[in-house]
């Protein structure tokens, strides 16, 4: 049965029903591991993540609440899975329709990608935010589906997994493709090219011959054990896997000074242009001043001249609560403008995403959500309280890679306002000039 292929599934999870064979396997939903209780599903065996209640079975029975909101796997619990087969039907030539050019140092990155397909084992594509990575995987990609080899691209972020989906249909648009993500209208269907949340990875075992991770350092995949667990169990032994990131975390970097990790470092974007770099402007106590809605200092001076110049920006703020305080003093203070608030439990965060690349906003408050993943056409970036423990050097960097992707304009400001300069505020500033400063020494990039 094709739909339980590759997969590690509660049978309440199928959408057909289980047909039994030789090929079905049952795993308990808690083993033994090293004398430790072990979750099937996500690898945790902490007892701090599990609870017991009475249960179906007639007993109390335990069962993981870090795995919870993919289905509650418990003691009794049992899980099906079955060797994936690799039984695709023929696809249709040409099976890359993506006829764009590949930079110099994409096609580089490109030649890697491929070899690390060709020979298994893990590479990671160190990539500036810009630098074109979607782009570089798609011949690899090619020749996996060629090669009658299953293939999953995931991220720990929604959004991103929502902004790869329409580039990846386009570029290879007779292969049919699962979007999988928590709250998708779609059932799960089996094909050979999968986009995935790294939660959707929970559901998979030895399913994938090639995974390739974009934004491997984002939230929460950086920090979460049991979706690193889960993005191994759902490669095969044999397979590769391949990161994607512009900021890898300080372990990764350790990794590769070792020599334990290979890498494919791109430090231009694919137009060319350098990085825009971040202007710290200091702002004094902001925080007082929105809680006294005072609509008054550094940042409004500079808001008003943005809207007076008719530039549309983005502006981050590091909590829910802030922001909505700054927008009501927006409205107060510019009435005339067209703005809106985005957040990630947002119920409308995808069609203010929509509208804001339609133009129909001048611009939007937002709190990290909107860090990664998601490009405009032509865009400024705020920050506001840079300072705040919420923006780390990671998500500084990529917020200031919201700004100059596009080739027709690379260069956006980026703007981080602050009370006092972090650690992170100092490394963010320190790696993009870094990156910039490699481009050029390689000749990568041009004069703006």
């Amino acid at each position: 049965m094709l739909e339980i292929s590759g997969r590690e599934v509660l049978i309440q999870e199928l959408t057909e029903p289980l047909v039994k064979n030789e090929g079905l396997t049952q795993v308990e939903g808690f083993k033994e591991v090293n004398g430790q209780l072990q979750c099937s599903r996500c690898g945790t065996s902490d007892r701090k993540k599990r609870q017991v209640a009475p249960c179906t079975c007639g007993q109390d029975c335990y069962y993981c609440i870090n795995c919870l909101q993919m289905g509650k796997i418990k003691r009794c619990s049992t899980l099906y899975t079955a060797k994936e087969q690799n039984q695709f039907t023929s696809l249709t030539a040409p099976i890359l329709t993506w006829k764009g050019e590949l930079s110099k140092q994409q096609k580089e990155a490109s030649m890697a990608i491929i070899e690390t397909i060709h020979l298994g084992g893990e590479r990671l594509i160190w990539a500036v935010a810009g630098a074109g990575k979607t782009e570089m995987i798609f011949k690899g990609i090619e020749l996996a589906l060629q090669a009658k080899k299953r293939v999953c691209i995931a991220s720990p972020r929604v959004d991103v997994c929502l902004e790869l989906a329409p580039r990846l249909k386009s570029a290879f648009q007779s292969v049919p493709l699962a979007i999988l993500y928590g709250g998708s209208d779609e059932p799960y269907r089996y094909t050979q090219l999968v986009i995935a949340t790294t939660h959707q990875l929970l559901r998979f075992k030895q399913a994938f011959d090639v995974l390739i991770i974009d934004e491997i350092d984002a939230f929460p995949f950086d920090i979460d054990r049991s979706l690193q667990y889960a993005a191994k169990k759902a490669k095969k032994e044999k397979g590769s896997l391949i990161f994607l990131s512009a900021t890898p975390s300080k372990d990764m970097q350790r990794a590769i000074q070792q020599k334990k990790l290979a890498v494919t470092m791109l430090p231009a974007r694919y137009h060319g242009y350098p990085l825009p770099e971040p202007q710290l402007i200091w702002s004094g106590d902001w925080q007082k001043k929105i809680n006294r809605q005072k609509a008054t200092g550094v940042f409004f001076a500079y808001l008003k001249k943005m809207l007076k110049q008719k530039r549309r920006f983005l502006v981050f703020l590091p909590n829910i609560v802030l922001m909505q305080k700054l927008a009501v003093q927006i409205k107060i203070r510019f009435p005339e403008t067209l703005f809106t608030t985005v957040y990630a439990e947002d119920p409308q965060r995808k069609e203010k995403i929509i509208q804001m690349r339609q133009e129909k906003y001048d611009f939007l408050l937002t709190t990290t959500i909107l860090e990664r993943g998601v490009t405009f056409k032509n865009i400024d970036v705020f920050v506001l309280g840079a300072e705040d423990r919420t923006f780390t050097e990671s998500v500084l960097v990529q917020i200031a890679g919201r700004a100059g992707r596009h080739k027709d304009f690379p260069n956006g400001a980026v703007l981080f306002f602050y009370y006092g300069q972090t650690r992170a505020l100092k490394g963010a500033v320190r790696q993009i000039k870094k990156m910039n400063r490699l481009a050029t020494e390689r000749g990568l990039v041009k004069k703006c």
